[in-house]
């Protein structure tokens, strides 16, 4: 059995990048990131003693873009703020439903890989979903549908602290809003998931009122509120 400790949630990045993203990281001391054009999420140890940001300075230079994602640890005072945003931590429970039955019509799920990076970028740009760079697809399994051989909707695996994976970069374009795409492609990616033997969870933005009640239909159920705050380094 896959170990399903909720504690590993409250460290997402922290616990990806120690262990199944380890080939993704650089670390230095008490600090570790993600590599450029992977993600821009940075972790730090949650013990008290400062060296830890002196380390994550020095791994990632001086004014650079540090994401701390939901870390709730404070950065030193020269640390300067680049942003905050209130959010949840969604979790799939043990005995979740099946997910969204879908009647077999419409565009084909299909797995997204290396060669379709450009356009899965040109559907971010449009449908703003959050942070994805032309490495993320490296993080796990990217699912998309086309129609008329254009991508328009997508949804994949980020986080993956032990025993449980992250769905992330779900969206749809404009245009193609309003016909369940991104509910398929959540259930198929929660199938997934199940059949590993880990469990599920993703993160919503707090405001985003449309994603949390699509989620809770699906049989996401609330865990945690999160901040999730940037600094800039000194």
């Amino acid at each position: 059995m896959v170990n399903r400790d909720e504690f590993v949630l409250d460290d997402p990045v922290g616990e990806s990048l120690r262990g199944r993203h380890r080939h993704l990281a650089r670390s230095l001391g008490r600090a570790a990131v993600y590599l450029p054009d992977v993600a821009t999420f940075a972790s730090v140890s949650f013990d008290p003693d400062p060296e830890r940001w002196e380390d994550l300075a020095r791994l990632l230079g001086r004014g650079a873009f540090a994401d701390m994602f939901s870390c709730p640890a404070t950065p030193p005072s020269d640390w300067e703020p680049v942003f905050v945003l209130d959010g949840q931590q969604m979790v799939w429970p043990d005995n979740g439903p099946a997910g969204m039955p879908h009647d077999g019509t419409g565009p084909d799920v299909v797995e997204l890989g290396a060669d379709s990076v450009p356009e899965m970028l040109d559907l971010v740009a449009r449908a703003q979903p959050g942070p994805f760079w032309p490495r993320t697809h490296t993080l796990g399994t990217y699912l998309g549908i086309r129609e008329h051989g254009t991508l328009v909707a997508m949804a994949g695996e980020r986080l993956r602290p032990p025993g449980w994976t992250e769905i992330s970069a779900v969206c749809t374009a404009p245009e193609a809003r309003g016909r369940g795409y991104a509910a398929r492609l959540v259930s198929a990616l929660v199938a997934r998931i199940a059949a590993r033997d880990e469990g599920a969870f993703l993160h919503v933005a707090e405001a985003n009122s449309t994603a949390i009640a699509l989620y809770k239909r699906l049989g996401f159920v609330p865990r945690k509120q999160v901040t999730f705050r940037g600094f800039r380094t000194p």
